[in-house]
Parts: C-alpha cells; structure tokens; sequence
C-alpha cells in the first residue's frame, strides 16, 4: 500500500508512474487527497475539543473549590456537550479512515525507474541467457508422455482422490520431488538463508499484508467456515511473520527460506500450455525471503536474483532471466525478474520463478517497521521475495531435457539426494 504522504507530495508522480502499469489512478488519487484533507480536519477539530475538554475538567475542580457551583454546573453542561461533539468526531474519523483506506488500497505499487511500460509480456526485456538448448536424440517426448510412460506421476489417480490438477507423485517420481526441495533448501542455507516451517493456511490480516487480499482472493482456496485462506506461496506466511513487528537495524537484512505446498484455483486456466504439470492447482515450491533496509533493498534483489540463478545453472537447465515490463508485473511488485527454462519437447519457455522487490508496498499494510541505531523514529522496511523453485515445471524440463534412450538422466546435483542417476 502506498504511503498517504507520498501521494499527498507527489501527487503527479504517483499517477505518471502507475500510467507505467497502465494503470489510470488519477481520479482514485483525488479521492484519497479529499478524503485526506478532510480526515486532517476532523483529525484537528477531534484534538481541539479533546483539548477544550481537558481544560474544563480542570477548571471545574477549581471553581468547585472556590464555592462557584453554579459556574461548575455550566462548565459540567459545557463538558456533556463537547464530549457528545468527541463522540461524533471520533464516529467521523472511523469512517474517514475505513473510506481512505477503501481508496488506498486500490493502488498498485509503483513501478521501478528501470519498468518500461509495454503492453503485454511480449515486451518483457531478457537480461541474460544461460546453459545450452541440446538437441534431443530421436522423438522427444512432452513430460506428460514420459510421465506415464516411466509411471512416475498419476494425474488419473489424483482426479480420483480430488480433482483435476492435483497429481500423485510416485516412486521416483516422488523421490525427485523430495530430491528437488532438499537440495533448493540446502543451497538456500549454504546462502545464509535461516529455514522456516510455516503453516500452509492463513487468515485474512495475513493474505492482506502481502497483498493477496483483495486482489487475488478469486484465486485462492477460501474456508470458508474458519474464514481461512490455502497459501498460494510460502511468500504469504513467512513476510507477514514481521506484521506488526518493529525491528533493530542490526537485524536487517533477514533472510528466511521456507519450502510449502502451494495452492491455486488457477480458475478459468485451460489448453495445451496448462497441460500436464505446466499449471497445477496443487505445487510443491520452495520460497526465499527478505526483510531489507530500504538503502540496500536493490543489492538483496541482485543478490536473489544471483541465488535463483546458480539453481538453475546447477541443475544444467538452460534458462533465460526476463525483466518484467510494467504491463505483466504484480499489482504488488516494484520490480520483477522472471526466471524461465527450455523445454525441450514443448520448445517453449516455462517460467519458474520470480524474484521480486515490493519495496515498502508490503511493510506498509504488514506495518513493519525498523528502527535506526540511536533513533527514536521508524522507517519501512522493505520485503523481497523469490522462488528458489517452484517444482512443476522444473520437473518437466528435468524429464523433457534429460530424456535418452536408456531414460531420464538425473542432474547431477541431485544424485545424492535420490539415490538413483537415471528413471527407465
């Protein structure tokens, strides 16, 4: 959420900047500075009698003192009536803050000076490429081929138990699965990254903090009955742990890694390019996280962005790293670098991951603060988050690029982790 007195000074600029998400904020903007100048002046009317209030109080223990009771009576009568006056201020004030609020959180966050605007990820900008596209010997067969032709993965079996796009992971289809989080966590924790186990279900305050609520609640499993929330990524619980928490500066930054399930009503997703584990309702990831000073912010990115980057690299993938354009970023992000890998049988790009900077956007409705060493006064604090993977797609490159005659070829890098180098 954008801070009032950003839009209250820069009232232009935010509307310019958000023309960049071709997003039209200037008749939001003035309502929200209406609402602002008036929430000011009952904000300034409420002290003023709260203050007179005061006064009264006071100077009724005198006059009572001094014997003038029928001037205490009407000081009294005074009081009843300027606290009827509070009363309503405060009713005035409630509803000023709800309304202001209500306009404030219909903005996105501004994009970054380096966002061009585009139109679609079309104009998305690639940074860098890595890692070589093999030409795969004889017929290459899509994931979903080789998934059941090797009988690693059940997407029949999971219709069964509950619905489409939940698969069953079998044998060592289940054991690269595990392999996967592991060594993601474990190069996580080599990178100093502090590993948490969060909850995969939150409440409403939580998917608001990062911004889920109430822009991406269409796409979210709601339970209804407890008014709980299925995560759609660990980025969920594991930044709004520092909600409402003031924090040191020697803390900053933290670095937390978190592997969940994932969930996603994907609603309305369908065709070849949402086939097999290309688009699933349920997915394992393993999720990276910042809390940053605002200074140094930009350098976690760089630094996150490098992290993601020697997975894939590691994993022998080719992959390419996008700069989002305004038009296919996050209501949420100020900044989005897209990881995507080849596939081989597809011959398209998948994406499977994204690292990104919300600046203060997410500490501002979280209200996490930090305090500088030796001050009084706070500051927001700015999250960052990334993939570090999600697991689907990268499974069905892994298969797709790997595939040979004597069977899928496991990385290297995750022998040790499953036990076994090749699934024939």
């Amino acid at each position: 959420m954008l801070t009032i007195n950003l839009i209250r000074e820069n009232r232009d600029f935010v509307v310019e900047r958000l023309k960049v998400k071709n997003f039209n904020a200037g008749e939001i903007v003035d309502r929200i500075l209406i609402l602002d100048a008036a929430r000011r002046e009952a904000q300034k009317n409420s002290d003023t009698t709260l203050s007179e209030i005061n006064r009264i109080s006071k100077e009724i223990g005198n006059l009572i003192k001094s014997g003038k009771t029928a001037e205490a009576e009407a000081a009294k009568s005074k009081t009843f009536s300027l606290k009827e006056d509070a009363k309503k201020l405060a009713e005035r004030l409630e509803t000023l803050d709800e309304e202001l609020r209500n306009e404030l959180i219909k903005l996105p966050n501004l994009p970054h000076s380096s966002v061009n605007p585009g139109r679609s990820a079309e104009d998305n900008v690639i940074v860098r490429e890595g890692g070589e596209i093999k030409e795969i010997k004889g017929e290459a067969l899509p994931h979903w081929d080789l998934i059941r032709k090797y009988d690693i993965i059940d997407f029949e079996l999971g219709i069964k138990l509950t619905g489409a796009g939940f698969p069953v992971y079998k044998g060592k289809g289940a054991k690269l699965e595990r392999a996967l989080i592991n060594f993601f966590l474990d190069e996580g924790e080599k990178a100093g990254y502090k590993e948490v186990m969060p909850p995969i279900v939150v409440n409403e305050d939580s998917g608001f903090g990062t911004g889920q609520l109430p822009d991406k609640e269409g796409q979210m499993y709601h339970i209804v009955l407890d008014n709980f929330y299925l995560i759609p990524t660990a980025e969920v619980p594991v930044t709004n742990i520092y909600r409402d928490v003031i924090l040191n500066v020697e803390d900053l930054p933290i670095k937390n890694i978190a592997y969940t399930p994932c969930f996603r009503r994907e609603a309305g997703s369908w065709g070849a390019h949402v086939r097999g584990l290309n688009r699933l309702h349920q997915f394992d990831k393993v999720e990276i996280v910042q809390i940053a000073h605002p200074d140094h912010s930009y350098e976690s990115l760089e630094e996150m962005v490098n992290h993601v980057e020697s997975l894939v690299a590691k994993l022998q993938l080719p992959y390419r790293i996008v700069r989002l354009c305004g038009a296919d970023m996050s209501f949420t992000s100020a900044l989005t670098y897209d990881f995507e890998v080849w596939s081989g049988a597809q011959k398209r790009w998948l994406e499977v991951s994204s690292v990104s900077n919300f600046e203060s956007f997410q500490a501002n409705r979280m209200k996490c603060r930090f305090r500088e060493k030796g001050s009084k006064q706070t500051r927001l604090v700015h999250t960052l988050n990334g993939s570090a993977l999600a697991l689907p797609r990268i499974v069905a490159a892994i298969l797709e690029n790997n595939q040979s005659e004597s069977g899928i070829i496991i990385p290297e890098v995750l022998v040790k982790y499953t036990g076994f180098d090749v699934i024939n």
